[in-house]
């Protein structure tokens, strides 16, 4: 049976809906919290990096060591999914840089896709702009020779593509409704900071989620298919 592996960098940010997306398709979902429990010796048949609230400019060694793994992955040809802090991380270690944002956003916001975002396999299906959910203080400069998916006023890239096999999302289409309350429960200085109550992220946010999770399962399907 075919490994996902599943890098956390805090227990409360998990791999959400992707899980059952992977299961479904006969993979075993290996979860590894970095840098709690170190890098495994082998990056599995597929990647799949998850947000936290580090910044992958921090000084930590565990950081540096992590995007040497994430490019040996690459250079490997394993299909990689980057989420928020994994996007951020993905993006460092194909050549972009990670920079404070305007603002930090919070909760569902409005994005919209690129030209190349219609046109992309995965996204192609999502409407010219459409609502995510967001939860993040910096932004990405694009890898060279990347693709440029989705953009939003604040964040211009909200998205990106290297391969067929390797795609960086700064939201987060994976997050369940518990996942969310885990979230507010867990970082609450966030919540203040982006002006909002735990009540009001996850009303605003539930009747988006069945949309989100139907998305964030086509990355699935598209990625282990290259």
């Amino acid at each position: 049976m075919k490994v996902a592996l599943c890098l956390q960098h805090v227990l409360f940010e998990g791999p959400g809906v992707f899980r059952l997306a992977l299961e479904t398709r006969g993979y075993t979902v290996k979860n590894v919290v970095v840098p709690a429990e170190g890098l495994p010796a082998d990056p599995g048949d597929f990647l799949l990096i998850m947000g936290g609230p580090m910044s992958v400019n921090d000084s930590d060694a565990w950081i540096e060591a992590e995007l040497q793994f994430v490019k040996t992955a690459l250079a490997n040809d394993i299909p990689v999914l980057g989420i928020c802090f994994g996007a951020q991380l993905l993006a460092k270690a194909l050549g972009g840089s990670v920079t404070p944002g305007p603002k930090f956003e919070l909760g569902m916001s409005s994005v919209s896709l690129t030209d190349m975002g219609k046109i992309d396999p995965i996204l192609s299906a999502m409407p010219q702009d459409f609502l995510v959910f967001q939860w993040h203080g910096e932004g990405i400069t694009l890898p060279p020779g990347s693709t440029h998916l989705v953009t939003s006023a604040d964040f211009p890239v909200q998205a990106f593509r290297m391969t067929d096999r390797t795609y960086g999302l700064l939201f987060h289409p994976e997050l369940e409704e518990s996942d969310m309350g885990a979230l507010c429960r867990e970082c609450p200085q966030d919540v203040q900071r982006g002006g909002m109550t735990p009540e009001s992220i996850q009303a605003r946010s539930r009747p988006h989620l069945p949309g989100l999770h139907q998305l964030a399962d086509r990355f699935i399907d598209h990625l282990i298919r290259k």
